[in-house]
């Protein structure tokens, strides 16, 4: 147990996370821990995440918390908390007691695993290689080359992957051939899309059809050099950009020479208005979305919306593995919490979007911002309205690239061979190994 009384951090960030604790604010304390950064002290971290554990009770991380806090030197210990840490989530946490224990016994793969698990799960996968580049003498070719692959790729280093790809056989054991042949296909896309895209560090749509397979339609013209690169932050959409989605989207089908003979509508009153007008559009029927049901274009205009609809978690599980000829278009993805479920295609990436039928802010009669009323028209009229707009491309602050449709049909002819091919699951910043523990 965690007396509040004899056992207390000292540290001014971890002090404010053990009051969010006296308050029972579990969620406020862990923030606090997080952005304290990784420098705090091992001990005094695990009274406070011994103490969140205890109260959500996590008996796991809570005996794994006491023993550091125990004996925050024991390599043993900080290996045992970081495992912990990561199996309730909270990878950052688990970094600096696993680089630690590392450290402390440096010849441990199976320390290098979790350190390597925890860095994919925030994203920081050239930290990963680092890791994994340091024990290569060692390192098995099942599952350590293929992590030093994945993470290469995952951080954009195309000739590293490349390399140690051609050193890494084909595994022995089945349960790793699904992820050698997702890797197989994403260095084939990656081969596929050099001709037509630079695949440096700025190239969001290059990168996006090398890692999930998905054909990203436009590009934010805002930010584009202070981090975004393409990427939207908050955007209220508009009917004009549905209409350039949607029209891209035909586009990238004829380059690809597929012909849906339907649309397929998805639950969710967005879902419903876009794809009624991507019928519209493509000039074919809609229909309800049907399982296993081949040449049709299935539209969401957020895969995250269908997801809160009634029998959306069952769809989307359908749309995991799709039927040859069945091509998922979403409209707006949000790029800081992707969907359970990669779309082929996809109009634009946001952290924040307000639909064109949904309140969206605006000024109100005191100057104020306030919610504007939702449209509850028809969505018959809603999507007429998508169809009848004028598309354009949004010039933005002038920092970005041009992004007409010609760069797009370009890029989309480029890499027809490999587009809706393969597996195209989602791989987030975790990667397809999420553990050793599966190794």
């Amino acid at each position: 147990m965690f007396s509040r009384r004899n056992r207390r951090p000292k540290s001014a960030e971890l002090l404010r996370a053990w009051e969010s604790l006296d308050a029972g604010d579990i969620p406020g304390a862990l923030r606090q821990v997080r952005q304290g950064g990784e420098d705090l002290p091992a001990a005094e971290v695990a009274l406070v995440v011994g103490r969140a554990a205890e109260a959500a009770g996590f008996d796991d991380l809570r005996e794994a918390a006491a023993a550091l806090a125990a004996d925050p030197g024991k390599a043993q210990a900080l290996f045992r908390f970081g495992y912990a840490c990561i199996e309730r989530g909270l990878n950052q946490t688990a970094i600096p007691p696993l680089r630690e224990a590392l450290r402390l016994s440096p010849g441990s793969l199976v320390v290098v695993r979790e350190l390597v698990a925890a860095y994919e799960h925030e994203g920081r996968h050239r930290e990963a290689v680092g890791v994994l580049s340091g024990y290569e003498k060692s390192f098995a070719d099942w599952p350590d080359r293929y992590l030093l692959v994945h993470n290469a790729l995952m951080s954009g280093d195309l000739d590293l992957a490349r390399r140690q790809h051609a050193l890494l056989p084909d595994p022995r054991d089945p349960m790793w051939l699904p992820a050698r042949a997702r890797q197989n296909m994403m260095l084939e896309r990656a081969a596929n899309a050099a001709g037509a895209t630079p695949l440096d560090g700025t190239d969001l749509r290059g990168w996006q059809f090398v890692i999930g397979g998905t054909l990203l339609a436009t590009l934010s013209p805002y930010g584009f050099s202070a981090g975004m690169s393409g990427r939207y932050a908050f955007l209220q959409d508009s009917y004009e950009q549905c209409l350039l989605g949607l029209r891209r989207l035909k586009s990238a089908l004829a380059a690809a020479e597929v012909t849906p003979r339907s649309v397929s509508l998805l639950p969710g009153r967005g879902s419903h208005v876009l794809g009624l007008a991507a019928a519209e559009v493509l000039g074919v029927p809609s229909r309800p979305f049907a399982p296993g049901e081949p040449d049709t274009v299935v539209i969401a205009y957020d895969l995250d919306e269908v997801a809160g609809e009634a029998g959306g978690p069952e769809i989307l599980g359908d749309l995991v593995e799709r039927t040859p000829g069945q091509v998922l278009h979403e409209h707006a993805s949000c790029w800081t919490d992707a969907p359970g479920v990669t779309a082929d295609s996809v109009t634009l990436l946001h952290q924040s979007v307000v639909a064109p039928w949904a309140g969206q802010l605006r000024a109100g009669a005191d100057g104020q911002v306030e919610r504007g009323p939702s449209d509850d028209r028809p969505a018959e009229r809603i999507a007429a309205e998508v169809v009848a707009a004028a598309p354009a491309v949004d010039p933005g602050d002038g920092d970005g690239p041009a992004d007409p449709d010609e760069v797009l049909e370009a890029f989309a002819a480029s890499v027809r061979d490999t587009w809706l091919r393969g597996d195209r699951r989602r791989l987030g910043s975790s990667g397809p190994v999420r553990s050793s523990r599966f190794a």
